[in-house]
């Protein structure tokens, strides 16, 4: 029995300059081989006429996620509760623009790849001690706990200037990020994805620096220089144990790697 011929792709404008593309599910079954040959000169000839071609994947279907990457959609995102045949469900966008660089040219298969390739946050902090090896804190609006000084790395920044540039947002102080001292490696918690936490010497200061803080009054509530007892009683338990990580790599080799704070087994 002769098999039967793919069904092509349909295309669809549904609003001015944009296509949405979708393929049955025989098409990825084919193999992505296959399917790549069907799906990408779709892609291209819905360009002829459009500035922008989508298409919306089940989060599940990691096949069909394969075919939309290697027929030159970028991932977007996920768009959260689309109607789907009367349903409500998640979707995931692909999409390519006229103007994306051809993925035969290596700009633009570098810019496919960095489209769904995985991306860790980084989160970077400053280890600041007194003569008495007390430890900077900041009390914080936004969490009961207490943490030291530090923030979010922004996309295209280092984790070095990131630091420098957060305590200076958060406590007005210029202070230069030294060594970093330790990588700590954060799982899943709370709502938050997994992520990095980078924890730079900010060296030794006379406890008089308090008085230069100037507060940013939105994140927080107050700064001190905390003992190793105050730093157990007020952080959360990864955090404390963070700290100690940081103390204990002064003035080492290399930096230190823990997983919530604790020194990896492996």
């Amino acid at each position: 029995m002769t098999p039967r011929p793919p069904q092509q792709p349909t295309v669809e404008t549904v609003a001015e300059g944009i296509a949405r593309i979708s393929w049955a599910d025989d098409v990825t079954r084919r193999g992505l081989h296959e399917a790549v040959q069907l799906v990408a000169p779709g892609v291209e000839a819905a360009l002829a006429g459009h500035g922008r071609v989508e298409t919306l994947v089940d989060p599940d279907d990691t096949e069909a996620q394969r075919v939309a990457t290697w027929s030159g959609m970028r991932r977007e995102g996920v768009m959260r509760g689309v109607l789907v045949d009367g349903e409500v469900a998640d979707r995931i966008v692909y999409a390519r623009l006229a103007t994306d660089t051809p993925v035969s040219e290596p700009g633009g298969f570098r810019a496919l790849l960095n489209s769904f390739l995985p991306r860790k946050r980084a989160i970077s902090q400053l280890l600041v001690r007194d003569p008495d090896d007390r430890v900077l804190l900041c009390q914080l609006t936004y969490k009961q706990d207490w943490d030291l000084p530090g923030g979010v790395v922004e996309v295209g920044e280092s984790p070095q200037q990131a630091v420098g540039r957060e305590v200076e947002e958060e406590l007005g102080l210029t202070l230069p990020p030294g060594q970093m001292l330790v990588t700590d490696w954060l799982p899943p918690w709370g709502g938050w994805d997994d992520a990095l936490c980078l924890v730079f010497d900010g060296g030794s200061h006379d406890p008089a620096l308090l008085d230069r803080v100037v507060r940013q009054p939105r994140e927080i509530r107050s700064a001190e220089f905390c003992t190793l007892e105050q730093v157990a009683q007020r952080c959360a338990d990864f955090t404390a144990r963070r700290i100690t990580a940081a103390l204990a790599a002064l003035g080492g080799p290399a930096p230190a790697y823990v997983e919530s704070g604790r020194h990896s087994s492996r």
